[in-house]
């Protein structure tokens, strides 16, 4: 096996346990060895430097402990230095390239974010943000090089044992207190809830909200569990919304808080059960980011609201709907500031979000902060999404892409051929500026709202959003659609067949 079939995107991924799904075991201590190795070598080639300082840090995961230890064997056996930083975020374990008395040249998180017990991964960092998809296929095929060597097998000096999270704690402590100028209790009087998913994130409770002085009474699975029992830790999962739901209404709390496994991502929920995720989340966070920075872009996803959009104009900001992926509206962000375009936040409707001032990591603890920010200075958080317009309807459906010989090219086929028709459909209108698949807007008389087909990032499936501002709206556009699509044989039609009862 080559390791470039680990690559997912900008991460390493795969199976670590065996499983009742029966999928075969491939990211193994032997290749976690290697990839790490291959990390090195690369910041060695890429740098110029030889006495190479790696910090590898890890989330819940039943595997995280071993797959750490075989990362430092293979960094040390390219002579670099391992150090072990234990249970970790990965916003953290990228911080731990930039903050402290001696920042390391480079850190690997081991992680697969809010995917089953059984998947693992590595997420690789340097001081300048987390590796791109080329630089993994770089390392990937490095570490093929190592695998073909076929070195002897050796006991190598265990890692060094190190510290960081209290840096990374003291950061974002600090960043609440100056910003509240309200003494080193800021959060007093206040009632914070946190779910923390049996994954990394308890830390957020212990060394953050209360040492602020925040009342956490009520926050649950914040004990790291890697079989994760209580819910998926995934702010978006349902089950995992409503258990932060109850916990913050149950508990009478100012906010409830929601975070993933390794905390890149989170949600929150205001003392009435309001959830903030997706645009509700993105439109409060914009909210902060503009009342600082008036006129700034925000950068989303390709499948924000219409309503976003106008909330963001109405507080005179700029919204640019860019690609799926967290790395893609981030890279867009950066790209603007470079351009000269001031772009103070990029966020995905996952709830990977990034501020220019933090390096633009995608941090869900970071996020949280901004919102702390605000309660600390009295300021009432569901104020901030005051004027943000509902859709009445919102739906995403899922076709599987059946064996073709070229997945992107059929994709595209199929996208070229919904564009095409599109202009001909009666109360139809593609969308001018579109970065990703197919939008068309679709009138008040046939639909009042809108769809977007397009490829998605790394599975064989074609999502389509269709939002609509009248209830039944979704109905009549996706009929319209079904129309175009009907008789496309490389695509499983069913969830757009039983949504529309055809």
């Amino acid at each position: 096996m080559s390791y470039s079939e680990l690559q997912n995107g900008s991460d390493i991924r795969g199976i670590a346990l065996e499983n009742e799904t029966g999928e075969k075991v491939n990211l193994t201590d032997k290749a976690a060895c290697d990839l790490a190795a291959a990390f090195v070598k690369w910041i060695s080639e890429k740098s110029g430097k030889t006495d190479i300082r790696i910090a590898i840090g890890r989330d819940s995961r039943l595997t995280g402990e071993s797959l750490l230890a075989a990362s430092a064997k293979g960094i040390i056996s390219e002579n670099g230095k391992a150090f072990d930083l234990g249970l970790a975020s990965t916003p953290a374990m990228f911080m731990s390239t930039v903050l402290g008395e001696n920042p390391y040249d480079g850190s690997i998180m081991i992680t697969a974010s809010h995917l089953p017990w059984y998947r693992n991964g590595m997420k690789f960092f340097i001081a300048r943000g987390g590796l791109e998809k080329n630089e993994i296929k770089e390392i990937a095929a490095i570490a093929d090089g190592i695998a073909a060597e076929g070195r002897e097998s050796k006991e190598y000096a265990a890692p060094e044992k190190a510290s960081f999270m209290d840096t990374y704690t003291g950061y974002l402590r600090s960043k609440i207190v100056d910003a509240c100028g309200k003494g080193d209790k800021p959060l007093e009087g206040l009632h914070i809830v946190v779910d923390a998913g049996n994954g990394a994130g308890g830390f957020f409770v212990r060394d953050v909200l209360e040492k602020l002085g925040a009342d956490t009474a009520g926050s649950q699975f914040l004990e790291p569990d890697g079989h994760f029992p209580n819910h998926i830790p995934n702010p978006e999962n349902k089950d995992a919304a409503e258990a932060i739901k109850v916990a913050t209404v149950n508990s009478k709390a100012d906010l409830g808080i929601i975070f993933d496994t390794d905390v890149d991502r989170a949600g929150a929920v205001l003392p009435d059960g309001k959830t903030l995720t997706r645009n509700d989340l993105i439109a409060a966070l914009a909210s902060i980011a503009l009342n600082s920075n008036p006129g700034t872009t925000i950068v989303t996803d390709s499948v924000t609201s219409d309503g976003l959009a106008r909330f963001i104009k109405s507080k005179g900001g700029v919204h640019k709907r860019f690609k799926r992926g967290y790395r893609n509206v981030i890279d867009e962000a950066i790209r603007l500031n470079e351009s000269g375009t001031d772009s103070q936040l990029a966020i995905e409707t996952s709830g990977h979000g990034a501020f220019k001032e933090n390096y633009f990591l995608d941090d869900g603890a970071y996020l949280m902060v901004k919102l702390l920010i605000e309660m600390g200075k009295g300021n009432n958080i569901a104020s901030l999404i005051s004027g943000l317009e509902e859709p009445a309807e919102s739906v995403e459906l899922r076709f599987h892409v059946g064996d073709v010989p070229d997945l992107q090219a059929n994709g595209d086929r199929i996208l070229k051929a919904l564009e095409d028709a599109a202009s001909s459909v009666e109360g139809w209108s593609l969308e001018k500026e579109n970065y990703e698949g197919v939008r068309v807007n679709c009138d008040a008389s046939h639909g009042n709202g809108w769809l977007l087909l397009r490829k998605s990032l790394h599975e064989p499936i074609m999502p389509l959003n269709i939002e609509s501002d009248t209830k039944g709206g979704a109905l009549i556009i996706a009929k319209a659609l079904y129309g175009i699509i009907a008789e496309e044989k490389t695509l499983d039609l069913t969830p757009i067949k039983d949504f529309c009862n055809c």
